[in-house]
């Protein structure tokens, strides 16, 4: 690996020089081969040693980064990396920047009491969550590789420890910004924005005010993230400021899921106990966000400005998302009134989301899934579609993530997670004989949970 450490040159004080922990036993358990051609890394690399952070490759330039954040809406002033090592950063075979950090690497300064450490069970979910959006067309981080540590962690039980090589655009975040603004850092938050914007927006430096252009590209980059999430049934499950990514990728995978039965109140967070961040919250909340990033930079914008630049949000979104139902209906416009009709319908007699929109193509299908079809009967004399719709016939279903997890971490078993990685590399195939992935659990995922992995 060639690194070429920009964030270390060139913002020193944001960041704290920390080595990962060595751990006894590394054991490679997923090596995401796709991923390491993107990035150009040499065939024979030692990745179980590199990625265990038992070997720091020469040129990484190991550090944990500062951050803040709104966490479910209580600000904390002091967050930054508490399990997660950035070893550098790498430029791709298509010229871009990419960070390579290390997720469950031991304790840093940041740590708060923690142990700095990850399980099996949290590190295969991001792996396989981060490469089926990847599938899907939603910008998100990746990971490279899984490495297994040789040691125990310790949650409500001992669990079997695992170490997360994570690819990100960078690793920037609200939670960046706000660290130095409650600091009332203001020449620290201008060398941030400096970065982020010759990093991710250079188009914005050649604006009359660079740090306006800046907010307005993100706000724009995250409306049309949230347009993705919403379209593919996604729910993050902890939007905290923290966790929102300046480049527009979608970032920390801990209590996600997919919707099966829909409904805008689902809410999967075993931590989320008021819905704060349930599925059809999610634009209002990115919106938030993006609030009280512009409000690290009213020094450098003014109030004016800064508001309105946060209230494009929800125009951009909406353009985004209507475009999305255009083509999840097949139409050769945007209908509101088509597609709202259908999520209501979805949610009125409990029917699954994807399932839903995968046999539009199949009307007689699509009708038997709901309980009256009448109703259906109704809203289908408005749908003229002009063209094949198109949807996905695999997601990551909730409970087949849990019996591929179930079966790494109880049985060391890693056909279930490599069958499931397999099919949802392929979203919008349609296989007879992967059929059963296709499928909603037939329990409904009644009381289904997840958490966070911390």
């Amino acid at each position: 690996m060639i690194f070429d450490n920009t964030y270390a040159r060139e913002l020193e004080g944001f960041y704290t020089p920390c080595q990962p922990e060595t751990v006894p036993a590394p054991k490679l358990l997923q090596w995401n081969q796709p991923l390491a051609d993107e990035l150009g890394l040499a065939d024979g690399l030692p990745a179980a040693d590199i990625f265990s952070g038992n070997q720091i490759p020469p040129g990484a330039m190991p550090l944990a980064q500062a951050y803040a954040g709104h966490q479910f809406g209580g600000f904390v002033p002091q967050l930054g990396d508490g399990r997660a090592i950035l070893l550098g950063e790498v430029i791709d075979r298509h010229g871009q920047r990419r960070d390579i950090q290390l997720k469950g690497s031991g304790r840093t300064p940041f740590s708060r009491g923690g142990d700095g450490k990850a399980a099996v069970g949290p590190v295969l979910r991001e792996y396989v969550m981060g490469e089926a959006m990847h599938a899907l067309g939603i910008p998100t981080t990746r990971a490279l590789a899984a490495v297994a540590t040789g040691e125990p962690v310790y949650r409500e039980r001992p669990l079997p420890g695992a170490v997360l090589a994570r690819v990100a655009a960078s690793h920037l975040r609200v939670g960046t910004f706000q660290f130095f603004a409650a600091r009332r850092e203001t020449d620290k938050v201008r060398q941030l924005a400096d970065y982020a914007i010759a990093r991710h927006y250079p188009q914005a430096a050649c604006a009359a005010n660079p740090y306006l252009a800046f907010l307005q590209a993100v706000v724009a980059a995250q409306a049309s993230l949230l347009a993705r999430w919403m379209l593919a049934g996604f729910i993050h499950g902890v939007m905290n400021t923290d966790n929102m990514s300046i480049s527009g990728e979608t970032i920390d995978y801990g209590p996600c899921a997919f919707l099966d039965t829909y409904h805008p109140h689902t809410v999967f967070s075993s931590i989320d106990h008021q819905g704060r961040y349930a599925y059809g919250n999610q634009p209002l909340i990115a919106r938030w966000n993006l609030a009280r990033l512009a409000e690290t930079l009213l020094p450098l914008i003014d109030l004016e400005s800064a508001t309105a630049a946060v209230e494009a949000f929800t125009a951009s979104y909406d353009t985004h998302w209507l475009a999305g139902m255009r083509d999840k209906l097949g139409l050769e416009e945007p209908d509101l009134a088509l597609s709202n009709g259908f999520l209501a319908l979805l949610a009125a007699q409990r029917v699954d989301y994807t399932l839903a929109f995968r046999y539009l193509k199949d009307p007689p299908q699509l009708r038997a899934l709901f309980a009256d079809p009448a109703a259906y009967d109704t809203w289908a004399l408005g749908w003229q579609p002009t063209r094949p719709p198109r949807n996905p016939t695999y997601i990551p279903r909730n409970h087949l993530v849990e019996a591929a997890l179930t079966a790494a971490v109880e049985r060391a078993d890693l056909g279930p997670f490599e069958q499931l990685l397999s099919v949802l590399r392929d979203p919008y195939g349609e296989h007879p004989d992967r059929e059963a992935y296709a499928q909603p659990s037939p329990d409904g995922n009644a009381g289904y949970r997840t958490f966070c992995g911390t």
